[in-house]
């Protein structure tokens, strides 16, 4: 074979692979039910990629904090904001394994120690402050073994509150909220909660402001559920978002109804994106609308 005409022939070969090659796109040979744009991470052994966990905000003044159990297990995460030191929210999940509930309370209250002391909280914060010590994975959600349940007394865990709104209408959302943890309902239900703490706007105040021991009021909280069980529907996931001031002066603090929200409508007030590890074709469909009967509301 002439060298011009070989050389003709592995151009027209390389062409064609060329062509091959960039005519399959991995968009196009991926399963649609898989394609994850705004995952934190595509290691799925990675804690970030929990279900629970939302976007991380990242940058040098957000912490990600995991709570592991003596087991391994991992019982809660935390993201931190050491700037203002504050915690933008926990995320924990509920499975069968968490449905005994056989532990009391430990009172095991404690500084974070995932924190450097320059960026953590302790009583001090809250001392006089004329706000309670508000668990965001609250201690009755955790009370399978002693461990589990002191680290929910971790001040990271907290969040300033009002009484009347902590031991009130909070209070009995998340009573409200723990009555799905039942094999007759989920397989596993993703819990991600806190209080808002972004922007000024999101605050009822800051005491004592320009101390060392200022203390970020927030004047919103949010809980953000997913479930998922043997449904046919979306896979078996159907998620729901609640959104309450922050006040003293609820009259039905019984009644949840008037604040449920569209997970959407939650990330739209909150700045969070919610369940971002979920395949993209799933979380379109759960976030954008919420049936309230589907959760036991009328």
């Amino acid at each position: 074979m002439h060298s011009k005409t070989l050389r003709t022939l592995l151009l027209l070969i390389t062409a064609t692979s060329l062509c091959l090659w960039s005519c399959s796109s991995d968009d196009e040979d991926q399963d649609p039910s898989t394609v994850n744009a705004n995952a934190n991470t595509p290691d799925k052994k990675d804690v970030s990629a929990r279900l629970e966990i939302p976007r991380l905000k990242g940058g040098v003044v957000n912490l990600f904090l995991v709570k592991q159990l003596s087991s391994g297990d991992v019982n809660f995460c935390i993201e931190w904001d050491i700037s203002k030191k504050a915690q933008r929210w926990t995320a924990f999940r509920w499975d069968k394994s968490y449905v005994d509930r056989y532990i009391s309370r430990t009172e095991a209250w404690a500084v974070d120690t995932q924190i450097e002391a320059p960026y953590r909280t302790d009583q001090s914060f809250y001392s006089g402050s004329g706000y309670t010590r508000g668990h965001i994975c609250a201690s009755a959600d955790r009370r399978n073994s002693v461990e589990a349940n002191e680290q929910t007394f971790l001040y990271s865990n907290m969040q300033p509150q009002l009484y009347d709104f902590n031991g009130g209408i909070w209070a009995n959302l998340e009573m409200k909220v723990r009555t799905w943890n039942n094999s007759s309902f989920r397989d596993t239900l993703y819990v991600c909660k806190g209080g808002t703490i972004d922007n000024r706007s999101d605050l009822l105040e800051i005491v004592r402001e320009g101390t060392d021991y200022a203390l970020r009021v927030p004047k919103y909280f949010f809980m953000a559920i997913l479930c998922k069980n043997n449904s046919q529907t979306n896979g078996g996931y159907k998620a729901i978002g609640f959104w309450m001031e922050h006040r003293k002066d609820y009259v039905d603090d019984k009644n949840f109804a008037p604040y449920i929200k569209s997970i959407d409508e939650l990330e739209r007030l909150t700045g969070i994106d919610f369940f971002c590890n979920l395949p993209d074709v799933i979380e379109e469909k759960v976030e954008s609308t919420v049936t309230p009967a589907a959760w036991g509301f009328q």
